[in-house]
């Protein structure tokens, strides 16, 4: 099987379990998953899980809590109104209070 797909696979079952109203980074992903220099790998499955409505995208944001991957969901604003309507404030495409509402998947998993 192709290892590109299976790290895929592996991202995006750390990706379905960030509760809703939560966020995490895609550092925080690939550091879970051992392999901590891959983040941009973690940017690309998030970007090739567009086509799986059951992985929750819209919740990695970059280390400081930037929409940076927003370009990637179809809309002008779809990332951001997918979060504000699980209660996240977003105020130019920055996650408000950040740090309290960050999910650590080394911590939580």
């Amino acid at each position: 099987m192709d290892k590109r797909v299976d790290f895929f696979q592996l991202v995006y079952d750390v990706v379905c379990q960030i509760p809703q109203g939560r966020v995490t980074s895609y550092g925080a992903i690939a550091k879970y998953l051992g392999t901590p220099k891959s983040s941009r790998a973690v940017g690309y499955a998030m970007n090739a899980s567009h086509s799986r409505p059951d992985v929750p995208a819209h919740r990695v944001v970059n280390r400081n809590g930037l929409l940076t991957g927003k370009h990637h969901f179809p809309g002008t604003h779809l990332m951001q109104q997918l979060l504000e309507s699980e209660g996240i404030e977003v105020v130019d495409d920055q996650v408000q209070n950040f740090k309290e509402i960050y999910w650590e998947p080394n911590v939580e998993l």
